[in-house]
């Protein structure tokens, strides 16, 4: 071997060991730095003036319902809402009358039923206004500010409705669908159950529906009788009676303020709509 490559070869020993030595520190120096670690300190709280701790004032907060329990309420109510208003105010009993006026009118789609339904909701509201406003105040709001559980607002908000139909159902009416049921008859009308006392009030509100509708056919009955007995002396019995007797019906029923005098009647059967 030539002295050249003699040297040659050394040189390339050396920088091999050199790169090895290199390649060992790179890969002990990482254990050895992690050979006792330290972990990081935890988050510290926040410091008030004088390195105190801070406290956080509630200030009284009350626990409240979750907007989507109160949203699912709402839509629980708004899906019951039509039996509620057919069952539970008056509503039934003033679309009747209304419904009974006009045929005793001898009118058949004049008021419509859409203008007959809008009237009797809007009339239902006037009346029911004092009961619905008990029942926001009893258990709507207080259960919404967290100061009543959802059994106790709504017991306490339904008790002004149970009055409103105690105080417009018969006692013949909850005697017999006491008797129905076939259970006791509780010791005062307060002890009826509010699955008696609904049905009970329907039946109330249709009869006394009935009685007002009977008071109103009664004038217009007898136009009819006078006109049908003067074309019978006339001769004329190929005219109908109903196209001369309703003018008469009408010129009646506006000369008297009809309509003022029904809304006046429906409301005064419930006591000036106090409820």
């Amino acid at each position: 071997m030539t002295p050249a490559s003699t040297s040659r070869m050394r040189r390339i020993v050396v920088l091999l060991l050199a790169l090895g030595a290199a390649i060992a520190a790179m890969v002990v120096a990482p254990g050895a730095a992690y050979a006792d670690p330290v972990g990081p300190d935890g988050p510290k709280g926040p410091r008030g003036q004088g390195g105190g701790s801070v406290e956080i004032d509630l200030g009284g907060l009350t626990d409240k319902p979750s907007n989507s329990l109160v949203t699912i309420l709402a839509l629980t109510l708004i899906s019951l809402l039509p039996a509620i208003l057919l069952t539970c105010t008056s509503f039934t009993k003033v679309l009747v009358v209304l419904g009974l006026t006009r045929n005793a009118l001898g009118l058949q789609q004049t008021p419509n039923n859409q203008v007959l339904a809008g009237l009797a909701l809007f009339l239902s509201l006037f009346i029911m206004g004092p009961v619905l406003s008990e029942i926001n105040d009893a258990g709507v709001q207080p259960y919404l500010d967290g100061e009543k559980s959802t059994s106790q607002a709504f017991t306490d908000g339904l008790d002004p409705l149970r009055d409103f139909m105690l105080d417009n159902t018969g006692d013949s009416e909850l005697e017999l669908l006491t008797n129905v049921a076939d259970r006791d008859l509780p010791d005062s009308r307060e002890d009826v159950p509010t699955t008696t006392l609904i049905p009970a009030f329907v039946l109330s509100e249709l009869k006394d529906a009935f009685i007002i509708g009977f008071i109103v056919f009664i004038p217009f009955l007898v136009i009819d009788i006078v006109v049908s007995g003067a074309l019978m002396s006339l001769g004329m019995m190929m005219m109908p009676p109903v196209m001369v007797s309703l003018p008469f019906k009408l010129l009646l029923f506006v000369m008297v303020d009809g309509w003022a005098l029904l809304i006046e009647s429906l409301v005064a059967s419930y006591g000036g709509g106090s409820g």
